[in-house]
């Protein structure tokens, strides 16, 4: 029995199956990098680093690839209003993206490709749509002829009728249909451009993602994943401008996450709901707001406030509880005890579970109830009179495992010299740059980790506290 998902193209469960054996090529889209993700970004972060861990877990190599957004209308608006150029903005957010979802757990992607690193990529993808007969020039903008491509709305599952009714030509735009859209802007005053066969300008936003999954994964990958809102119009625009140019299918298998509410009402500026990670990791451990995302199926909504999060602590807290119990507990282990068998055949089991709840289309919230077994029968174990080392590793051991793969901590990991020196460079490094706030958050961190830092004329040196 291996692994099945959800197909957002076909609306079932299929069994996963990639295009090469032990290999998966999988492409999620990343934020437009014009201020702090919010909480909505974040779930897609968590989420899909969960499913790469996973089907590491299972033995695949995973190539990930993750874009940033780094010029589009919100980050050019934002370089006026703030009187600074876009490259300084979207270098700034992405360093704070890496910060903040690191410390949600994610691992990097093997790739993350800008839009304005691999600008001939998409100038080069455009310009063969036009040759194709897929896209048209108009007054120096590009757009994608939507009718001419007989798939399109399968993703979203619209006919391409209804989809008319709700389209507009906006002023100035110069279409052939009101449902074609752009693939290449036309310069406007004051904004950053580059040269292209058009003229001056800048690409739409739906063609970015094309371009870079083929230049980084080929012209048909397993998985593209990202938020519910991205699929329509965004990953549909995705598989028409990709399936028109190479013919191929461009995704195999399309995963997408429910939305985040805000004490039940959908989240955006204009309600003033509007949450940033960035804020919450200063309350909160990050690891809770890892665990509270994965406790509700991917696919479902998610309602979040403070109170649900403080609440999940407790939960959290439960397993952590036992883990550091069972820790302890080995260091006065015996292997006296006669009943080892059992009580392993009970962890395997457990393990076999957390297996097949993973293998259900990603059921993080059925899997972390085995983490609570566990660490129930954990317990139960250490309540006994004499405990087997064998048993008290093999409990720890899955533990440890299971909650790898949801990435989530459940000690306190102890700092290496290695992780320490780096953090200290990286400290000397902000306050070059007079980064002040950042080279205090460094030292608080290693305070709060028992390093203390001494800064002398020979440079900055440390020790563990006592």
């Amino acid at each position: 029995m291996g692994i099945k998902l959800y197909n957002t193209l076909t609306r079932q469960k299929e069994e996963f199956k990639p295009l090469e054996e032990n290999k998966v090529k999988m492409y999620v889209c990343g934020p437009t990098v014009y201020n702090y993700i919010h909480i909505g970004n974040a779930r897609p972060a968590i989420v899909f680093d969960t499913v790469r861990k996973y089907l590491e877990f299972r033995g695949y190599e995973v190539q990930y690839v993750s874009n940033f957004t780094d010029v589009d209308d919100k980050l050019i608006r934002a370089a006026k209003e703030l009187g600074e150029e876009v490259p300084v903005i979207a270098e700034r957010f992405i360093d704070a993206y890496h910060e903040d979802v690191s410390s949600l757990g994610c691992s990097k992607a093997t790739v993350h490709p800008r839009v304005t690193e691999n600008m001939d990529i998409i100038i080069e993808f455009i310009d063969e749509l036009v040759k194709k007969g897929f896209a048209y020039e108009s007054d120096g903008d590009v757009y994608y002829r939507t009718r001419k491509f007989d798939g399109y709305g399968k993703l979203s599952h619209q006919p391409i009728d209804d989809l008319k009714s709700g389209a507009r030509i906006e002023v100035g735009e110069k279409k052939e249909d009101p449902l074609d859209f752009a693939l290449w802007k036309n310069a406007k005053e004051d904004e950053i451009t580059w040269d292209s066969p058009w003229g001056k300008g800048r690409p739409g936003w739906h063609i970015e993602c094309s371009a870079m999954a083929r230049k980084y994964l080929g012209d048909t990958i397993d998985i593209h994943a990202g938020g519910q809102d991205l699929a329509f119009p965004h990953h549909e625009n995705e598989i028409a401008q990709s399936e028109a140019l190479t013919g191929k299918p461009f995704a195999n298998y399309w995963l997408h996450n429910g939305y985040i509410n805000i004490d039940n009402e959908k989240m955006s500026k204009s309600l003033g709901n509007f949450v940033l990670v960035h804020d919450i990791i200063k309350k909160f451990d990050p690891n809770l707001l890892r665990f509270f995302i994965l406790s509700v199926h991917y696919r479902h909504p998610i309602n979040y406030n403070e109170e649900l999060l403080e609440k999940t602590k407790n939960a959290l807290e439960r397993i952590k509880t036992a883990y550091a119990n069972l820790k302890h507990r080995v260091e006065s282990a015996s292997d006296l005890a006669d009943n080892n068998a059992q009580w392993l055949k009970t962890i395997e089991d457990l393990r076999t579970s957390f297996i097949r709840e993973m293998d259900d289309d990603f059921n993080t919230a059925n899997a972390i109830s085995i983490l609570f077994d566990l660490a129930k029968q954990a317990n139960l174990y250490l309540v006994e009179k004499n405990t087997s080392e064998e048993v008290l590793h093999a409990f720890i051991k899955v533990m440890e495992d299971l909650a790898t793969v949801l990435g989530l901590t459940l000690g306190e990991q102890e700092l290496l010299d290695e992780d320490i020196e780096r953090l200290i460079q990286e400290r000397i490094d902000a306050r070059k740059n007079r980064d002040f706030k950042r080279a205090d958050e460094i030292r608080d961190e290693l305070k709060s980790r028992d390093i203390i830092l001494e800064d002398t004329a020979q440079g900055t040196r440390w020790k563990r506290g006592s």
